[in-house]
């Protein structure tokens, strides 16, 4: 983010169908990739037209959320350079993602959930009546 008054996430291009941005682009996923990662999972499988295109418009929402979110972090820290750290800290946080090999190579503490005494008591009652 080298202009903090610049919209993230917003791709230059001809739109195409539908108002998409055409593959020339900056378009992270083309209709190539996405029919390539479907093949991965299943070489069977073949999708809508209608499908692709929805799946194309999620990825590409997801994209512009998670930039849009990253630059905020950016902005929040006084910097005016997106950095992997502020994408990090917004996958981490708001999806719950971790995206291996990125970043510090720190071993990431597995958190247990903390049970109260409180708790225990509570759940060894359950427990109890229910075997009656």
């Amino acid at each position: 983010m080298a202009n903090s008054t610049a919209t993230p996430g917003k791709a230059l291009g001809t739109p195409g169908p539908a108002g998409r941005i055409s593959p020339e682009g900056s378009q992270v996923l083309s209709k190539k990739k996405l029919q390539d990662l479907v093949r991965e999972i299943d070489p069977n499988e073949q999708l809508d037209e209608d499908v692709e295109e929805m799946l194309l418009q999620i990825a590409d929402d997801f994209i512009e959320s998670v930039v849009t979110a990253a630059c905020q972090l950016a902005r929040h820290r006084k910097s005016n350079t997106l950095e992997v750290k502020d994408v990090q800290l917004h996958l981490e946080r708001q999806w719950n993602m971790w995206i291996p090999g990125y970043g510090s190579d720190e071993i990431r503490p597995f958190k247990k959930a903390c049970t109260t005494e409180a708790h225990k008591q509570r759940m060894a009652l359950i427990r109890k009546t229910t075997k009656k």
